[in-house]
């Protein structure tokens, strides 16, 4: 029991530091408010997490498992149905994490690791995104040619990437608020897909405006 106290504890530090890094953004959390907030003292969080930018890399660790796990399943999307339902998906990771897309530029600047690790996402997500457009192609669900499939990719990862700062600008006060969080995800969902609508078939194309006009999502 004893040597299982640290890793608790350990734990503890990074859920109390997603939370925080979540509501304020990552900037405006000191160490000193993360370990008020647990009640222990600075240098007990020094001992599992010697500077902030371990906390920020362990949290980022977490993040691009639960990504990676998601966007492996990409290569079973075969229809609008499934690509709502995985687009959907990765918006619940990105929110869960949402400090990493709040403060992005400003963590990439300071942090060579993530600056780099973060490279490698954004050609996972591109990845998954080509795999999910050559699912629904093979499939009869879109019709594209093959040389619009890159950019169409890109440009869908480039909503995905950056959907929460537009929603953070947008309402600076009030977006990023768990209560607002399934809108925000909706919206953010919808949006992608919406590129995707000039190459749908017509079936289901119908079927995608059923499922997003059933979260009315606001223009």
């Amino acid at each position: 029991m004893v040597k299982k106290a640290p890793r608790r504890t350990a734990e503890r530090i990074l859920e109390v530091t997603l939370e925080l890094f979540n509501r304020f953004g990552e900037p405006n959390v000191s160490t000193t408010l993360i370990s008020a907030e647990l009640g222990i003292s600075p240098g007990n969080l020094y001992y599992h997490y010697p500077a902030k930018d371990e906390l920020i890399n362990a949290l980022f660790e977490r993040y691009e498992r639960a990504l990676n796990e998601l966007l492996n399943a990409s290569d079973g999307v075969r229809n609008v149905e499934d690509a709502w339902f995985f687009m959907h998906s990765l918006f619940e990771t990105i929110w869960a994490y949402r400090f990493l897309y709040r403060d992005l530029n400003d963590l990439l600047s300071k942090n060579r690791l993530l600056e780099t690790r973060f490279q490698a996402v954004l050609k996972n997500k591109t990845r998954a995104i080509r795999t999910v457009l050559t699912g629904m192609g093979r499939s009869g669900a879109v019709d594209i040619d093959a040389r619009e499939v890159e950019p169409t990719a890109q440009c869908m990862v480039v909503v995905l990437t950056y959907w929460l700062s537009f929603e953070y600008v947008r309402d600076p006060r009030n977006a990023l608020e768990p209560d607002n969080a399934q809108q925000a995800l909706m919206r953010g969902a919808y949006h992608v897909l919406t590129l995707l609508a000039p190459y749908l078939e017509a079936s289901q194309r119908q079927h995608l405006l059923q499922l997003t006009g059933a979260y009315n999502p606001p223009t």
